[in-house]
């Protein structure tokens, strides 16, 4: 039982650095954030910033992922 948990805490473990290091090279590499349909509203001292575009764009990629994982 405690092998099983190991090994399923290191397989996470290694996914999320996986994700980590894509979601900080991603900005660089594939320009997201930077999307069309994303939300930056700038006034004066105030700036909001709303990736909706990147959200699901990220959403849709997990979901592809996670059920070819699944299958």
């Amino acid at each position: 039982m405690w092998e099983s948990l190991g090994k399923m805490i290191l397989f996470f473990g290694i996914f999320l650095v996986l994700i980590g290091g894509l979601l900080l090279l991603g900005g660089r590499l594939f320009g997201l954030g930077r999307l069309p349909g994303d939300i930056f509203l700038q006034r004066g001292n105030f700036s909001f910033y709303f990736p909706v575009v990147t959200c699901i764009v990220l959403s849709i990629l997990l979901t592809i992922i996670l059920n070819l994982i699944r299958r």
